[in-house]
């Protein structure tokens, strides 16, 4: 049993434990030993740990804070939220109710479009039975819109198709017949202004502008054919069109007459204006003048003339020298000859050494001969024909060395060179029909400067202020 400590031993036990208690290591002693004012990795690890730590349980404490409130009453709202709408075929039953217009993809059939509405192909075939139905629906094109309603419960009510661009058929199936309804679709025509200018190429340019191939056609290979090479159009020639658009139900379906154009080439312009006269539709100058000529100079177009007009020249089949009445175009053959104006077919059939030869008689004293022809267009002698129909094929019969059109043209029975003659100029308008031109193309010719003042206007560059005038000094 240990002896009871005196007050002496008690206070020098105290002091012991104060003096170890000083001389005991601490944390931040430890870290300060040996400082000399740089920290050295490791206290620079140890104070990052502290850091990091530090900032955990500074996250992490309060979120102990948050009490949950239990058993809050509130009112209660429920909202209703819209959903997608029900196919057409499973709304209700109301007749007009439930049409499911469908578009034919690419490769579609008729059977395979009435498979997928589900609709059974007796149907179909009674559908297929009715008047102009087969016609309409087995050449379908892609993106043809068809209809169909059908109820959410039974068979198919009704069937819609277009049977041509003017008339909608509407068919009521009926269990034991069909009963046909046709729609006279109306459409609506627009005259419009469309107008370019050449970057690339003249139908690139066209086309950019909204006219169609068939318009462009038109432009060039009947209102300017006489009077502008299209193959020479250059950069910055530009032109305007006044033509009708159709329309229907809001949707543009094609294009209709090209009632004016201008086209402006090298500094000058050249204008057209659809007229009709006489029974007869063409196009005009500005001044009435009609743009077609008598004559076309070239029976086929871009030929290459092999034999040019001449008054002594050695034929090659005979060898004499003698006079070469014509121009010679060689091409290969089965190339097509076009009649050189309108003309009454005069001849047709073997000529001596012309061969396969046809004549036409232009009246007024005109007549153009065609030889060494391999066969005849489909005409007889006696008939009328328009300038560029087609009169027979380049052929070599006759005393010809290889296939060429050998062509005359001849003014009272006198032979001239088509190259070089001077063609009778058309027949202008006159007195009440000249009046009635004016005025019908007077509004078109008007559009056409309003769309070109805007679209070509030039702008003025900015004047600049007059220098002052300095200060006379008295």
């Amino acid at each position: 049993m240990t002896a009871p400590q005196t007050g002496t031993e008690r206070r020098q036990r105290l002091k012991n434990l104060r003096e170890a208690a000083l001389h005991r290591p601490v944390l931040a002693r430890h870290l300060s030993n040996g400082f000399n004012g740089r920290w050295s990795r490791r206290q620079w690890v140890q104070a990052s740990l502290f850091a990091t730590l530090g900032m955990l349980v500074a996250s992490i404490v309060p979120g102990f804070d948050v009490t949950p409130v239990q058993g809050l009453q509130g009112t209660r709202q429920s909202m209703a939220l819209t959903l997608p709408p029900l196919p057409v075929s499973q709304s209700e039953a109301t007749p007009g109710d439930s049409w499911q217009v469908v578009r034919v993809q690419p490769g579609q059939t008729l059977g395979a479009l009435f498979q997928q509405m589900g609709v059974p192909a007796t149907t179909m075939y009674r559908i297929l039975e009715q008047p102009g139905a087969r016609q309409a629906l087995t050449r379908l094109r892609p993106g043809t819109e068809l209809a169909f309603d059908l109820p959410l419960d039974g068979p198919l009510r009704a069937f819609r198709f277009d049977r041509d661009n003017d008339h909608r058929v509407e068919l009521t199936i009926k269990p034991d017949a069909i009963v046909e309804n046709v729609i006279k679709r109306p459409s609506e025509t627009r005259t419009v202004v469309a107008s370019g200018e050449i970057s690339s190429s003249l139908y690139a340019a066209a086309r950019k502008a909204g006219l169609s191939p068939g318009a462009i056609a038109t432009m060039t290979g009947e209102i300017f054919q006489y009077d502008i090479d299209f193959t020479d159009a250059q950069k910055g020639d530009r032109f305007s069109v006044v033509y009708e658009q159709i329309w229907r139900e809001g949707e543009r379906i094609g294009t209709g007459n090209i009632a004016a154009a201008t086209f402006t080439t090298g500094g000058k312009t050249y204008s057209g204006f659809r007229f009709e006269h006489e029974g007869k539709v063409g196009y005009y100058t500005a001044d009435g003048r009609p743009l077609k000529k008598a004559f076309i100079r070239m029976p086929i177009p871009y030929a290459r003339i092999t034999s040019g007009f001449s008054k002594a020249r050695k034929h090659p089949v005979l060898g004499r020298t003698r006079a070469h009445q014509g121009v010679d175009y060689g091409a290969g053959t089965g190339t097509p000859i076009h009649a050189a104006g309108d003309a009454r077919v005069s001849f047709v059939g073997w000529k001596g050494g012309y061969g396969r030869t046809v004549v036409l008689d232009h009246g007024k004293g005109y007549t153009t001969l065609y030889a060494h022809m391999s066969r005849f267009g489909k005409y007889k002698p006696g008939q009328s024909i328009k300038q560029g129909t087609v009169i027979g094929y380049v052929g070599s019969s006759g005393l010809a060395t290889g296939p060429h059109l050998h062509y005359e043209f001849r003014i009272g029975g006198v032979h001239r060179n088509p190259l070089t003659v001077t063609m009778p100029p058309p027949e202008p308008l006159k007195g009440a029909a000249l009046a009635a031109f004016r005025a019908q193309t007077g509004p078109a010719l008007a559009r056409i400067q309003q769309v070109e003042d805007i679209m070509y206007a030039k702008v003025e560059p900015a004047s600049e202020p007059a220098p002052a005038k300095a200060d006379k000094k008295a």
